[in-house]
């Protein structure tokens, strides 16, 4: 391959894997209502469908070193694309509660891989354009959720609901095959042996907490913002509709952190807007939910768009070389996912004990607030330093 054609192959092969990390989740909540009549989940069991695989997605990334040195970057990389293939074809051909946690297991786990490899590779690849190609795959990962939120409702009316599951196995083909041709074996890090402790820095718990409640938020809104508006009356298709609005303004906000971060090295004024805009959509969906729900919608995907990716560039830039950041990315992210996978496990805790989910977006709210705080002392120029 000419080193122009690999220089926009590999952008590409990181957009074709990154739609791939959220369609095994993002299609749930819109049919939610029928996984639960067609299987006999209930509301704390069917937000298992989106804790499980986030949870795992977090005890895998812990192990970022581990799965480098036993699979490599481009092949570690490739197995957790196969994985998510394979989960979405389980979901196809197997039906029942049981196929369905199973799948959701099996999805996060090839979510995680990626995700935990991910990011040290790009710092290697891209060097000083590392925070806008990151931005570019953390808009990705945002967009494919977009697309598979909305036309799943609509998939499942034309064929079956199974089918609107399983069919983004197709994409996640098309992502394996592409970023097999925009690697070569020797196109990866070198597994470094020597660990680095970033769970003794408190900058890295730091790191961790921002990075999970921004998440939190995301699946949160991914798991029960289309059932919340279902119980209000709502159709699957208006509510997947407007979680695919949501995930479009994500999209959009996601684009921008692309383009404008790099000239911001104080990201602390970015993620400050980020964090209002999201404390306005959730309460928008506290207040006035009828009303404000398009408002609240895409407030809260401006807002969640902007922190996913900027939580990211974040964390690595406090990494002083690709090996570093790379393991500071995956301690936040693997202790960040966990955080984050409490979210929806509560939400679905309230729905059903209290058969309200507005609480949820309550707590939310309340948890801006607290992320406003960990941003502050953010401040550009510090490192996590693993010296002696």
């Amino acid at each position: 391959m000419s080193k122009s054609l690999s220089a926009f192959a590999f952008p590409a092969a990181i957009v074709l894997v990154g739609i791939n990390l959220r369609p095994t989740m993002a299609t749930i909540g819109p049919l939610l209502d029928v996984i639960q009549h067609e299987t006999g989940l209930s509301d704390t069991g069917a937000s298992l469908l989106t804790t499980l695989p986030v949870a795992l997605m977090g005890l895998c990334m812990l192990g970022a070193g581990r799965l480098q040195a036993a699979f490599g970057d481009r092949r570690g990389i490739a197995s957790g694309v196969l994985l998510i293939m394979l989960a979405c074809l389980g979901r196809w051909v197997w039906i029942g509660a049981g196929a369905l946690l199973a799948t959701a297991v099996a999805g996060g786990i090839g979510i995680a891989m990626v995700q935990a490899l991910m990011p040290a590779v790009i710092r290697q690849r891209a060097g000083t354009r590392a925070a806008g190609l990151m931005g570019i795959y953390s808009t990705a990962i945002m967009g494919g959720a977009m697309i598979s939120s909305a036309a799943s409702p609509w998939l499942a009316q034309g064929l079956t609901w199974t089918a609107a599951l399983g069919v983004w196995l197709l994409p996640a083909l098309v992502g394996l095959v592409a970023w097999c041709l925009a690697t070569s074996p020797s196109d990866v890090l070198p597994v470094h042996a020597v660990r680095r402790p970033v769970h003794r820095k408190r900058r890295g718990w730091l790191l961790l907490a921002f990075f999970g409640l921004g998440t939190g938020a995301y699946t949160l809104v991914l798991a029960w913002l289309p059932p919340f508006y279902t119980q209000l009356g709502w159709t699957a298709e208006a509510a997947g509709a407007l979680l695919g609005a949501l995930t479009c303004a994500e999209v959009a906000s996601g684009i921008a952190v692309s383009a404008l971060i790099g000239r911001a090295p104080d990201r602390r004024a970015a993620l400050l807007v980020a964090i209002g805009a999201l404390l306005a959509g959730m309460l928008g969906f506290s207040v006035a939910p009828a009303v404000l729900a398009w408002p609240a919608a895409v407030l809260a995907g401006c807002g969640i768009g902007a922190l996913f990716p900027l939580s990211l560039i974040v964390a690595m830039d406090h990494g002083d070389n690709p090996a570093d950041a790379g393991a500071i990315a995956g301690f936040v992210q693997g202790g960040g996912y966990l955080l984050a996978a409490v979210l929806p496990f509560i939400a679905g805790l309230l729905r059903e004990y209290l058969a309200d989910l507005a609480p949820a977006w309550w707590l939310m709210a309340a948890l801006c607030l607290v992320l406003a705080a960990v941003a502050v002392p953010l401040r550009p120029g510090h490192r996590i330093s693993f010296q002696n």
